[in-house]
């Protein structure tokens, strides 16, 4: 099951959505799709939807999810990132009217730069590719208690000083 959350900021996210359901109507995604709308215009013909969910549904959904397709927000993608689920980010950009500047797509490229294990989708087009043909999506979960614990305390030295 593939579960694509888009997340609640007030602006549309058609541009993932209709992708997501084109594939599935082309049939280039088989598995079952359900997908959380958020605030977007479009409305998904050949995958379950609903706009919003609680918690709760969020954290169902996600545990059924073999991939977790997601927005740039930290908390959503890291959370399946944690969780063990194969995650694709597909930050919202300003250009497309998805968001009034573009800190995903720098917050996500900055947290590939330390965590690596983050699959990055700019260009919405690769996500058939990385569909298709990455079966091996990485879902690695790395502790970086000691790398934060270091990070920090360098910091904490910087204030000292």
């Amino acid at each position: 099951m593939i579960f694509v959350t888009v997340g609640t900021h007030e602006q549309q996210f058609n541009r993932l959505i209709e992708e997501i359901d084109q594939l599935k109507k082309e049939c280039i995604i088989t598995d079952e799709v359900f997908i959380q709308t958020g605030f977007s215009t479009y409305v998904p013909q050949f995958c379950d939807w609903k706009s919003l969910l609680t918690y709760s549904e969020m954290e169902y959904y996600m545990s059924l999810a073999n991939i977790v397709i997601t927005h740039g927000g930290p908390a959503t993608f890291m959370g399946a990132i944690a969780k063990g689920k194969k995650t694709i980010v597909v930050p919202r950009q300003k250009r497309y009217g998805e968001h009034v500047n573009d800190h995903q797509m720098e917050f996500v490229e900055y947290a590939k730069k330390i965590y690596g294990n983050i699959v990055i989708i700019n260009d919405i087009s690769d996500i058939a590719t990385q569909l298709e043909y990455n079966v091996d999506l990485k879902s690695i979960v790395v502790s970086n208690n000691e790398q934060f614990n270091r990070l920090l305390r360098k910091e904490i030295e910087k204030l000292v000083k």
